[in-house]
């Protein structure tokens, strides 16, 4: 995405997530910081949602503060905010004011309701929006009464990063492909609620076919099945399985040694007999011991590891998934491209710091201090 500029209004979670990836794949970020930090408090050198990009300081509520920001989205690709539905409009950034300026621009908003709806000028957080739409209600947790108790939270991966950001990544580029093909710029309304939906489709053709039952801890996938589960080990430590196939269930079942007198993979009656008899072979041992036992194995066993663990897995190190960079462990850009691969061209942006490169480089010289009164 060399040569794609790309205008973020300084927001927290999804919007900026989406930014990064952008930046990730080349894009010239720049992120339109506000005068006051930010909410969360973090630390810039730690906000890895902030790297490969570039921050200048605006002030929207400021006289001069709109026109700054139209002059950058003149000269942008792609514009990203968050805001409740008409906030921007009321500062002056807004779509119509934008696209007018530049009739070719791409203007992403990231919502969690969307722009209309009745609960579009609501307040929310990513476990609502999950919950709504049908995604949370999936997520069991690994207690024995996973069907009856309270859904598990998966960080907010699966809605703010997953149903979010990604969703309008996506969208941004699609309208970016038909924005240098035609010469006309649009709108895309990314809201988590309808990403999150988005991504249980093959599951709702599923309940619809009559092969999903509507409830958590009970379905093949979502921990109802035995062998599609999680287990703890002696030590604490939990073990994933997925031995969904019968050839790889049937070296699961070797390797666990299960006996020949276990309940066969697809006895459904019996697999709460099946269950309680993997989890007694887990127990045995702790997680370790485990992994030893089905390493180089095609039992789709692997252990559950937390996030400074994973930085040290065999397979991620050997990949490069994790790198540090200025002492921080994070991922490294995804996918990965055989010709254009994405790179970490810069540490996380400090709010204003690059005000005189943003102004030379675009443009608009406004930037070069913070828009007065």
């Amino acid at each position: 995405m060399a040569g794609v500029r790309v205008v973020e209004l300084a927001g927290i979670g999804p919007g900026p997530f989406a930014a990064m990836l952008l930046g990730d794949l080349g894009a010239d970020v720049v992120r339109v910081d506000r005068p006051e930090p930010s909410p969360l408090g973090i630390d810039p050198a730690y906000d890895v949602a902030g790297r490969n990009k570039r921050s200048v300081v605006v002030d929207l509520k400021s006289p001069g503060g709109p026109g700054l920001v139209l002059a950058l989205a003149a000269r942008a690709d792609l514009l990203i905010e968050g805001y409740r539905p008409g906030v921007a409009e009321r500062l002056g950034v807004g779509p119509e004011a934008c696209l007018a300026r530049n009739p070719a621009l791409v203007y992403g908003r990231m919502t969690g309701w969307g722009q209309d709806g009745p609960l579009a000028a609501r307040a929310g957080h990513d476990i609502g929006y999950t919950a709504v739409s049908g995604a949370l209600g999936l997520v069991a947790p690994l207690a024995a009464d996973a069907a009856e108790g309270p859904p598990a939270l998966p960080a907010n991966l699966l809605g703010d990063y997953a149903g979010g950001s990604l969703y309008l990544v996506v969208g941004l580029l699609a309208a970016l492909h038909h924005a240098r093909a035609t010469g006309a710029g649009q709108v895309v309304d990314a809201a988590i609620v309808d990403g999150a939906a988005h991504l249980t489709a093959v599951l709702q053709g599923l309940l619809a076919g009559g092969q999903w039952q509507d409830r958590r801890g009970a379905n093949l996938l979502d921990g109802g099945a035995p062998f599609y589960a999680v287990y703890p080990a002696a030590d604490g430590g939990h073990l994933a399985v997925g031995a969904l196939e019968p050839q790889f269930y049937a070296e699961f079942a070797r390797l666990l040694e299960l006996g020949p007198d276990a309940p066969g993979q697809w006895e459904t009656a019996r697999w709460p007999e099946l269950r309680a008899r993997i989890a007694a072979r887990f127990a045995e041992r702790p997680r370790a011991a485990w992994e030893a036992v089905f390493a180089g194995s095609d039992a789709c066993v692997e252990p559950v590891l937390t996030m400074r663990q994973a930085h040290a897995h065999p397979h991620l190190a050997d990949r490069a998934t994790y790198v540090e960079v200025d002492g921080v462990t994070q991922p490294a850009p995804a996918p990965r491209f055989s010709a254009t691969p994405g790179a970490l061209r810069r540490p996380p942006a400090r709010p204003g710091a690059d005000a005189a490169g943003v102004a030379a480089d675009w443009g608009v010289p406004g930037l070069t201090a913070p828009p007065t009164a």
